[in-house]
């Protein structure tokens, strides 16, 4: 009979420690594969995302220098807009200078008729004063730039006959018109030289418009015959005019209202081809810069 030889207590811990260290091993060798596929697929996964990335950048690049070509071409157009700005700036700039020369030569005209007018209202105040003994004056300058002859001066209530009072005015009116009008830069800008007749409300339309026609054809008449250059030289800058109760000064229905509408006035009209000459050298000359 054979008997099974005892192994040895070192032959037995032998035994027993293998079988655990190969199991540890195996362990072991599961974790590593398992750490390597969690590896790879974070590599798998990172990838994707630097794909990602790089897609997202490349289109952030393309938007990119589409904002940067877009910002050029807002530049060119800036810059477009500066030089027409300061194209339109150099023609308003020319334009009121224009502007200042027509508005200049326009006030020249104006001024010469406003100093003819004075000149005159200087001449009678110079050799009668400036009213007369009853203290109303002799003439003044209206609001619209005429020279206003006082009605009661010149005529009874009604009347076209001029009174023996207001003669030496007319006479002192019509040589000063004749020293005005001897000057030719005057004649050269007057057209006409107009003695308005003007009657208050009262009273027939008909009367009024054939009175106040009566009264500017007799004052016209008379400073004629006070001097005679007026009509020989200078006949044909003058003309009489009626206007009726039509352009009141006081439109009130009162006696002084009354007095003050019923009057002569002397207009001075500036010749039109002066200022239509004026206003079409500046049209021309505006037109010379407006681009086509």
């Amino acid at each position: 009979m054979r008997h099974r030889r005892r192994l040895s207590s070192d032959e037995e811990g032998t035994r027993e420690v293998w079988p655990a260290f190969t199991d540890v091993m195996s362990t072991l060798a599961l974790i590593l594969f398992v750490l390597v596929l969690l590896a790879y697929v974070q590599s798998l996964i990172d990838a994707k995302r630097v794909e990602a990335l790089r897609h997202q950048m490349d289109a952030s690049e393309q938007e990119l220098r589409g904002l940067r070509a877009e910002i050029e071409a807002r530049k060119t157009e800036l810059a477009a807009s500066q030089a027409r700005l300061a194209e339109q700036q150099t023609r308003i700039t020319d334009t009121d200078r224009q502007l200042d020369t027509l508005r200049s030569r326009l006030q020249s005209i104006a001024v010469l008729r406003v100093g003819v007018l004075n000149k005159l209202k200087d001449a009678i105040e110079a050799q009668l004063g400036p009213s007369n003994p009853s203290g109303a004056a002799l003439v003044t300058i209206g609001d619209n730039g005429n020279i206003v002859i006082n009605e009661s001066l010149m005529f009874e209530y009604g009347s076209y006959a001029i009174k023996k009072d207001g003669k030496p005015l007319l006479d002192t009116l019509a040589r000063a018109l004749g020293n005005v009008l001897a000057d030719p830069d005057v004649r050269a800008s007057i057209d006409t030289i107009v003695i308005q007749g003007h009657t208050d409300e009262r009273g027939a339309a008909a009367l009024n418009w054939d009175l106040s026609a009566r009264r500017a054809t007799a004052v016209l008449d008379y400073l004629f015959e006070a001097n005679g250059t007026l009509a020989s030289s200078y006949g044909s800058y003058f003309s009489a005019s009626a206007y009726s109760k039509f352009r009141p000064i006081n439109p009130a229905a009162t006696e002084a209202a009354y007095q003050q509408n019923r009057r002569i006035e002397l207009s001075i009209v500036p010749r039109d081809d002066n200022v239509r000459k004026v206003i079409d050298d500046y049209v021309r000359g505006a037109g010379a810069t407006v681009p086509p």
